[in-house]
Protein backbone atom coordinates (compact mmCIF):
# COMPACT_ATOMS: atom_id res chain seq x y z
CA UNK A 1 0.00 0.00 0.00
CA UNK A 2 2.80 2.24 0.80
CA UNK A 3 4.65 1.94 -2.31
CA UNK A 4 2.02 2.89 -4.42
CA UNK A 5 1.46 5.95 -2.31
CA UNK A 6 5.18 6.90 -3.08
CA UNK A 7 4.34 6.63 -6.91
CA UNK A 8 1.27 8.86 -6.48
CA UNK A 9 1.64 12.58 -5.81
CA UNK A 10 -0.75 14.40 -3.43
CA UNK A 11 -1.53 17.52 -4.25
CA UNK A 12 -2.86 20.81 -1.58
CA UNK A 13 -6.21 19.89 -1.51
CA UNK A 14 -8.98 19.61 1.03
CA UNK A 15 -9.38 16.06 -0.18
CA UNK A 16 -5.94 15.44 0.46
CA UNK A 17 -6.25 16.09 4.00
CA UNK A 18 -9.19 14.30 4.40
CA UNK A 19 -7.78 11.45 2.98
CA UNK A 20 -5.03 11.74 5.26
CA UNK A 21 -7.29 11.77 8.06
CA UNK A 22 -8.91 8.25 7.46
CA UNK A 23 -5.32 6.47 6.88
CA UNK A 24 -3.73 5.08 9.24
CA UNK A 25 -0.38 6.85 10.97
CA UNK A 26 2.33 6.06 9.20
CA UNK A 27 0.31 6.42 5.66
CA UNK A 28 -0.93 9.60 6.72
CA UNK A 29 2.32 10.98 7.56
CA UNK A 30 3.49 10.36 3.97
CA UNK A 31 0.91 11.86 2.73
CA UNK A 32 1.07 14.77 4.30
CA UNK A 33 5.18 15.08 3.91
CA UNK A 34 3.97 15.02 0.79
CA UNK A 35 1.30 18.05 0.56
CA UNK A 36 4.08 20.32 2.10
CA UNK A 37 6.45 19.01 -1.07
CA UNK A 38 3.21 20.61 -3.60
CA UNK A 39 4.83 23.55 -5.50
CA UNK A 40 1.87 25.30 -5.68
CA UNK A 41 1.37 28.74 -3.74
CA UNK A 42 -2.17 29.66 -4.28
CA UNK A 43 -4.13 30.92 -1.02
CA UNK A 44 -5.79 27.91 -0.72
CA UNK A 45 -3.01 25.45 -1.27
CA UNK A 46 -0.93 27.47 1.13
CA UNK A 47 -4.10 27.09 3.46
CA UNK A 48 -3.99 23.32 3.08
CA UNK A 49 -0.40 22.92 4.15
CA UNK A 50 -0.90 25.14 7.01
CA UNK A 51 -3.92 22.37 7.88
CA UNK A 52 -1.28 19.60 6.86
CA UNK A 53 1.32 20.99 8.88
CA UNK A 54 -0.79 20.82 12.17
CA UNK A 55 -2.05 17.45 11.24
CA UNK A 56 1.51 16.34 10.77
CA UNK A 57 2.43 17.40 14.16
CA UNK A 58 -0.37 15.94 16.41
CA UNK A 59 0.70 12.68 14.32
CA UNK A 60 4.50 12.92 14.81
CA UNK A 61 3.84 13.52 18.84
CA UNK A 62 1.61 9.96 18.83
CA UNK A 63 4.24 8.41 17.18
CA UNK A 64 6.86 10.15 20.06
CA UNK A 65 9.20 11.08 16.58
CA UNK A 66 10.73 14.24 18.27
CA UNK A 67 13.88 13.85 15.51
CA UNK A 68 11.36 14.19 12.74
CA UNK A 69 9.48 17.24 14.42
CA UNK A 70 12.66 18.94 14.65
CA UNK A 71 13.73 18.20 10.80
CA UNK A 72 10.14 19.21 9.74
CA UNK A 73 10.82 22.55 11.23
CA UNK A 74 13.99 22.95 9.17
CA UNK A 75 11.99 21.67 5.94
CA UNK A 76 9.41 23.98 6.29
CA UNK A 77 12.10 27.44 6.23
CA UNK A 78 11.22 28.04 2.07
CA UNK A 79 7.61 28.09 3.52
CA UNK A 80 7.64 30.60 6.22
CA UNK A 81 8.86 33.22 3.12
CA UNK A 82 5.44 32.44 1.90
CA UNK A 83 3.07 33.15 4.39
CA UNK A 84 2.54 36.37 7.04
CA UNK A 85 5.24 36.48 9.97
CA UNK A 86 2.75 36.04 12.59
CA UNK A 87 1.52 33.16 10.91
CA UNK A 88 4.86 31.59 11.21
CA UNK A 89 5.23 32.33 14.22
CA UNK A 90 2.28 30.51 15.31
CA UNK A 91 3.83 27.09 13.56
CA UNK A 92 7.27 27.46 14.84
CA UNK A 93 5.78 27.60 18.41
CA UNK A 94 3.38 24.73 17.81
CA UNK A 95 6.08 22.63 16.79
CA UNK A 96 7.93 23.47 19.59
CA UNK A 97 5.00 22.67 21.84
CA UNK A 98 4.37 19.53 20.18
CA UNK A 99 8.16 18.32 20.72
CA UNK A 100 7.58 19.15 24.56
CA UNK A 101 4.38 16.80 24.56
CA UNK A 102 7.05 14.16 24.30
CA UNK A 103 8.38 12.95 27.47
CA UNK A 104 12.50 12.95 27.35
CA UNK A 105 13.29 15.70 24.87
CA UNK A 106 14.30 18.47 27.02
CA UNK A 107 18.04 18.41 24.75
CA UNK A 108 16.19 18.07 21.45
CA UNK A 109 14.04 20.70 22.14
CA UNK A 110 17.29 23.23 23.56
CA UNK A 111 19.14 22.10 19.85
CA UNK A 112 15.41 22.96 17.82
CA UNK A 113 15.42 26.03 20.06
CA UNK A 114 19.17 27.48 19.21
CA UNK A 115 18.66 26.17 15.77
CA UNK A 116 15.56 28.51 15.65
CA UNK A 117 17.07 31.54 17.10
CA UNK A 118 20.06 31.59 14.70
CA UNK A 119 17.56 31.23 12.03
CA UNK A 120 15.30 34.27 13.10
CA UNK A 121 18.45 36.51 13.48
CA UNK A 122 19.31 35.70 10.03
CA UNK A 123 15.91 36.43 8.85
CA UNK A 124 15.39 39.28 10.80
CA UNK A 125 12.27 38.10 12.62
CA UNK A 126 12.58 39.76 15.82
CA UNK A 127 9.28 39.13 17.16
CA UNK A 128 9.30 35.74 16.87
CA UNK A 129 13.51 34.92 18.53
CA UNK A 130 12.37 37.10 21.67
CA UNK A 131 9.85 34.60 22.11
CA UNK A 132 11.96 31.57 20.74
CA UNK A 133 14.57 32.80 23.68
CA UNK A 134 12.17 32.89 26.64
CA UNK A 135 11.19 29.37 25.92
CA UNK A 136 15.00 28.41 25.67
CA UNK A 137 15.27 30.27 28.85
CA UNK A 138 13.14 28.27 30.31
CA UNK A 139 14.31 24.63 28.76
CA UNK A 140 17.74 25.60 30.17
CA UNK A 141 16.80 26.80 33.85
CA UNK A 142 14.41 23.27 34.05
CA UNK A 143 18.12 21.41 32.70
CA UNK A 144 19.86 23.42 35.65
CA UNK A 145 22.15 25.79 33.55
CA UNK A 146 21.78 28.36 35.29
CA UNK A 147 24.68 30.73 34.49
CA UNK A 148 23.70 30.56 30.34
CA UNK A 149 20.13 31.06 30.98
CA UNK A 150 20.38 34.29 33.12
CA UNK A 151 23.01 35.57 30.59
CA UNK A 152 20.16 35.17 28.03
CA UNK A 153 17.69 36.13 30.08
CA UNK A 154 19.77 39.67 31.10
CA UNK A 155 19.62 40.60 27.50
CA UNK A 156 16.11 39.69 26.40
CA UNK A 157 14.74 41.62 29.41
CA UNK A 158 16.63 45.22 28.37
CA UNK A 159 15.40 44.22 24.29
CA UNK A 160 12.00 43.85 25.59
CA UNK A 161 11.74 46.59 27.97
CA UNK A 162 12.74 48.96 25.23
CA UNK A 163 10.33 47.48 22.90
CA UNK A 164 8.02 47.71 25.60
CA UNK A 165 5.95 44.55 24.79
CA UNK A 166 4.17 44.15 27.99
CA UNK A 167 2.97 40.24 27.70
CA UNK A 168 6.27 39.74 26.54
CA UNK A 169 7.76 41.05 29.51
CA UNK A 170 5.53 39.43 32.25
CA UNK A 171 7.07 35.97 30.77
CA UNK A 172 10.32 37.08 31.11
CA UNK A 173 10.39 38.79 34.05
CA UNK A 174 8.66 35.21 35.45
CA UNK A 175 11.53 33.33 34.17
CA UNK A 176 13.76 35.67 35.88
CA UNK A 177 12.27 35.77 39.13
CA UNK A 178 12.23 31.67 39.22
CA UNK A 179 15.78 31.35 38.13
CA UNK A 180 17.31 34.09 40.59
CA UNK A 181 14.85 31.72 43.55
CA UNK A 182 16.45 28.81 42.33
CA UNK A 183 19.90 30.55 42.93
CA UNK A 184 19.03 31.24 46.38
CA UNK A 185 18.87 35.13 45.47
CA UNK A 186 15.18 35.92 47.30
CA UNK A 187 16.10 40.05 46.99
CA UNK A 188 16.41 39.84 43.12
CA UNK A 189 13.55 36.95 43.03
CA UNK A 190 11.19 39.46 44.56
CA UNK A 191 12.47 42.35 42.62
CA UNK A 192 12.01 40.18 39.06
CA UNK A 193 8.01 39.06 40.37
CA UNK A 194 7.42 43.01 41.46
CA UNK A 195 8.67 43.99 37.78
CA UNK A 196 6.42 41.52 36.26
CA UNK A 197 2.97 42.21 38.69
CA UNK A 198 3.77 45.73 37.17
CA UNK A 199 3.93 44.88 33.38
CA UNK A 200 0.79 42.53 34.22
CA UNK A 201 -1.35 45.42 35.74
CA UNK A 202 -1.33 47.04 32.53
CA UNK A 203 -2.15 44.85 30.28
CA UNK A 204 -5.11 41.79 30.20
CA UNK A 205 -3.11 39.01 31.65
CA UNK A 206 -4.74 35.49 30.28
CA UNK A 207 -5.61 33.32 33.66
CA UNK A 208 -2.96 30.84 33.28
CA UNK A 209 -0.11 33.63 32.99
CA UNK A 210 -1.92 34.89 36.25
CA UNK A 211 -2.27 31.92 38.37
CA UNK A 212 1.79 30.97 37.51
CA UNK A 213 1.91 34.52 38.69
CA UNK A 214 0.38 33.88 42.10
CA UNK A 215 1.85 30.81 42.54
CA UNK A 216 5.25 32.45 42.46
CA UNK A 217 4.17 35.32 44.83
CA UNK A 218 3.25 31.97 47.08
CA UNK A 219 6.54 30.51 46.56
CA UNK A 220 8.62 33.36 47.73
CA UNK A 221 6.19 34.55 51.15
CA UNK A 222 6.49 30.97 51.99
CA UNK A 223 10.14 31.03 51.84
CA UNK A 224 10.03 34.87 54.01
CA UNK A 225 8.12 32.33 56.17
CA UNK A 226 5.05 34.48 55.73
CA UNK A 227 3.12 31.04 55.47
CA UNK A 228 -0.43 33.22 55.88
CA UNK A 229 -0.44 35.32 52.86
CA UNK A 230 1.82 32.34 51.01
CA UNK A 231 -1.21 30.36 51.78
CA UNK A 232 -3.88 32.92 49.92
CA UNK A 233 -1.33 33.59 47.09
CA UNK A 234 -1.11 29.80 46.60
CA UNK A 235 -5.11 29.86 47.02
CA UNK A 236 -5.56 32.32 44.24
CA UNK A 237 -3.08 29.98 41.90
CA UNK A 238 -5.54 26.52 42.73
CA UNK A 239 -8.28 28.65 41.77
CA UNK A 240 -6.69 29.62 38.57
CA UNK A 241 -5.67 26.53 37.32
CA UNK A 242 -8.34 24.27 38.77
CA UNK A 243 -11.23 26.69 36.89
CA UNK A 244 -8.52 26.24 33.42
CA UNK A 245 -7.94 22.02 34.30
CA UNK A 246 -4.21 22.75 34.84
CA UNK A 247 -1.58 20.40 35.84
CA UNK A 248 -0.69 22.51 38.22
CA UNK A 249 -3.31 23.06 40.49
CA UNK A 250 -2.63 19.63 42.10
CA UNK A 251 1.05 21.41 42.93
CA UNK A 252 -0.86 24.99 44.35
CA UNK A 253 -2.93 22.62 46.54
CA UNK A 254 -0.31 20.87 47.68
CA UNK A 255 1.55 23.91 49.30
CA UNK A 256 -1.82 25.44 50.36
CA UNK A 257 -1.54 21.99 52.66
CA UNK A 258 1.91 23.14 53.00
CA UNK A 259 1.48 26.28 54.51
CA UNK A 260 -1.63 25.09 56.84
CA UNK A 261 0.69 22.49 58.13
CA UNK A 262 4.18 25.11 58.63
CA UNK A 263 1.10 27.60 61.00
CA UNK A 264 0.38 24.15 63.25
CA UNK A 265 -3.00 24.03 61.67
CA UNK A 266 -2.09 20.80 60.40
CA UNK A 267 -6.00 19.83 61.73
CA UNK A 268 -7.17 21.56 58.65
CA UNK A 269 -5.66 19.54 56.46
CA UNK A 270 -8.02 16.86 56.40
CA UNK A 271 -11.08 18.89 55.35
CA UNK A 272 -8.92 20.71 52.77
CA UNK A 273 -8.56 17.42 50.89
CA UNK A 274 -12.09 15.70 51.41
CA UNK A 275 -13.24 19.54 49.98
CA UNK A 276 -15.42 19.34 46.63
CA UNK A 277 -12.36 21.12 45.16
CA UNK A 278 -9.70 19.08 47.19
CA UNK A 279 -11.16 15.39 46.11
CA UNK A 280 -10.74 16.07 41.82
CA UNK A 281 -6.96 15.64 43.05
CA UNK A 282 -6.87 12.90 45.52
CA UNK A 283 -3.59 11.15 44.69
CA UNK A 284 0.06 10.38 45.97
CA UNK A 285 1.32 14.21 46.72
CA UNK A 286 -2.40 14.92 48.65
CA UNK A 287 -1.82 11.43 50.46
CA UNK A 288 2.12 12.57 51.32
CA UNK A 289 0.87 16.35 52.38
CA UNK A 290 -1.70 13.99 54.57
CA UNK A 291 0.74 11.67 56.32
CA UNK A 292 2.94 14.84 57.17
CA UNK A 293 0.46 16.50 58.59
CA UNK A 294 -0.86 13.66 61.00
CA UNK A 295 3.05 13.37 62.02
CA UNK A 296 2.76 16.93 62.84
CA UNK A 297 -0.60 16.76 64.80
CA UNK A 298 0.95 13.65 67.22
CA UNK A 299 4.14 15.14 67.20
CA UNK A 300 5.82 11.97 66.22
CA UNK A 301 9.14 11.93 64.79
CA UNK A 302 8.77 7.90 63.58
CA UNK A 303 5.53 9.16 61.67
CA UNK A 304 7.50 12.04 60.22
CA UNK A 305 10.18 9.84 59.05
CA UNK A 306 7.57 7.39 57.46
CA UNK A 307 6.14 9.96 55.64
CA UNK A 308 9.18 11.31 54.36
CA UNK A 309 10.42 7.60 53.27
CA UNK A 310 7.21 6.59 52.03
CA UNK A 311 6.71 9.88 49.55
CA UNK A 312 9.90 10.09 48.86
CA UNK A 313 8.97 11.88 45.20
CA UNK A 314 6.57 13.96 46.54
CA UNK A 315 7.94 15.25 49.66
CA UNK A 316 12.26 14.66 49.57
CA UNK A 317 12.41 15.81 45.20
CA UNK A 318 9.90 18.72 45.46
CA UNK A 319 12.61 21.27 46.36
CA UNK A 320 10.15 23.98 47.97
CA UNK A 321 8.31 21.14 50.16
CA UNK A 322 11.46 19.66 51.00
CA UNK A 323 12.91 23.49 52.26
CA UNK A 324 10.27 24.00 54.44
CA UNK A 325 9.80 20.31 55.62
CA UNK A 326 13.32 20.12 56.65
CA UNK A 327 12.76 23.33 59.12
CA UNK A 328 9.88 22.00 60.40
CA UNK A 329 11.45 18.37 61.60
CA UNK A 330 14.14 20.22 63.40
CA UNK A 331 11.44 22.13 65.27
CA UNK A 332 9.86 18.48 65.78
CA UNK A 333 13.18 17.10 66.57
CA UNK A 334 13.83 20.03 68.95
CA UNK A 335 10.99 19.93 70.95
CA UNK A 336 10.70 15.98 71.33
CA UNK A 337 14.66 16.17 72.53
CA UNK A 338 13.38 19.50 75.51
CA UNK A 339 10.33 17.19 76.30
CA UNK A 340 12.62 14.21 77.43
CA UNK A 341 15.35 16.06 79.15
CA UNK A 342 13.59 18.24 81.45
CA UNK A 343 13.21 15.51 83.95
CA UNK A 344 16.67 15.18 84.24
CA UNK A 345 19.98 16.77 85.65
CA UNK A 346 21.95 14.32 84.00
CA UNK A 347 20.95 11.57 81.46
CA UNK A 348 22.48 8.83 79.37
CA UNK A 349 22.68 10.03 75.68
CA UNK A 350 21.68 6.37 74.68
CA UNK A 351 18.83 6.60 76.71
CA UNK A 352 17.74 9.63 75.40
CA UNK A 353 18.18 7.98 71.76
CA UNK A 354 16.54 4.75 72.97
CA UNK A 355 13.22 6.94 73.96
CA UNK A 356 13.00 9.10 70.60
CA UNK A 357 13.73 6.61 68.83
CA UNK A 358 16.81 7.65 66.26
CA UNK A 359 20.25 6.77 65.98
CA UNK A 360 22.64 7.66 68.64
CA UNK A 361 24.76 9.56 66.86
CA UNK A 362 22.54 11.48 65.11
CA UNK A 363 20.75 12.67 68.95
CA UNK A 364 24.05 13.32 69.76
CA UNK A 365 24.91 15.91 67.20
CA UNK A 366 21.39 17.29 67.53
CA UNK A 367 22.05 17.81 71.33
CA UNK A 368 25.45 19.42 70.71
CA UNK A 369 23.86 21.96 68.34
CA UNK A 370 21.10 22.44 70.83
CA UNK A 371 23.82 23.50 73.19
CA UNK A 372 25.14 26.02 70.57
CA UNK A 373 21.88 27.26 70.25
CA UNK A 374 21.34 28.17 74.04
CA UNK A 375 18.15 26.03 73.48
CA UNK A 376 18.87 24.70 76.89
CA UNK A 377 22.00 24.94 79.28
CA UNK A 378 24.27 21.75 79.42
CA UNK A 379 27.18 19.92 78.67
CA UNK A 380 28.03 16.91 76.88
CA UNK A 381 30.58 14.43 78.87
CA UNK A 382 31.13 12.39 75.72
CA UNK A 383 34.00 10.49 77.98
CA UNK A 384 30.73 9.26 79.94
CA UNK A 385 28.57 9.47 76.79
CA UNK A 386 26.14 11.62 78.91
CA UNK A 387 24.53 14.60 78.56
CA UNK A 388 24.69 17.03 82.24
CA UNK A 389 21.45 19.49 82.15
CA UNK A 390 22.57 22.88 84.22
CA UNK A 391 19.21 24.94 85.58
CA UNK A 392 18.66 28.00 83.99
CA UNK A 393 21.30 30.24 85.34
CA UNK A 394 18.84 33.36 87.01
CA UNK A 395 19.88 36.62 85.88
CA UNK A 396 21.36 38.95 88.74
CA UNK A 397 19.45 42.18 88.08
CA UNK A 398 22.46 44.20 89.90
CA UNK A 399 24.21 43.97 86.26
CA UNK A 400 21.47 45.58 84.33
CA UNK A 401 21.30 48.41 87.42
CA UNK A 402 24.89 49.31 87.12
CA UNK A 403 24.65 49.55 83.58
CA UNK A 404 22.07 51.90 83.71
CA UNK A 405 23.31 53.96 86.14
CA UNK A 406 27.05 54.40 84.30
CA UNK A 407 24.82 55.24 81.38
CA UNK A 408 23.16 58.08 83.34
CA UNK A 409 26.31 59.26 84.83
CA UNK A 410 27.74 59.59 81.25
CA UNK A 411 25.01 61.70 80.08
CA UNK A 412 25.93 63.98 83.65
CA UNK A 413 29.46 64.15 82.53
CA UNK A 414 28.60 64.63 78.84
CA UNK A 415 26.20 67.83 79.84
CA UNK A 416 28.74 69.19 82.76
CA UNK A 417 31.74 69.15 79.74
CA UNK A 418 29.08 71.11 77.52
CA UNK A 419 28.58 73.51 80.14
CA UNK A 420 32.26 74.10 80.68
CA UNK A 421 33.15 74.77 76.91
CA UNK A 422 30.51 77.41 76.97
CA UNK A 423 32.64 79.31 80.59
CA UNK A 424 35.66 78.86 78.96
CA UNK A 425 34.69 80.17 75.98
Amino acid sequence: MSQTHTMVSFPATTETISLALEANSSEAIQILYQVLEDPSSSPEALRVKEQAITNLCERLTEEKRGEDLRTLLTKLRPFFSLIPKAKTAKIVRGIIDALAKIPGTTHLQITLCKEMVAWTRAEKRTFLRQRVEARLAALLMENKEYVEALALLTTLVKEVRRLDDKLLLVDIDLLESKLHFSLRNLPKAKAALTAARTAANAIYVPPAQQGTIDLQSGILHAEEKDYKTGYSYFFEAFESFNALGDSRAVFSLKYMLLCKIMVSQADDVAGIISSKAGLQYVGPDLDAMKAVADAHSKRSLKLFENALRDYKAQLEDDPIVHRHLSSLYDTLLEQNLCRLIEPFSRVEIAHIAELIGLPVDHVEKKLSQMILDKKFAGILDQGAGCLIIFEDPKADAIYSATLDTIANMEKVVDSLYVRSAKIMA
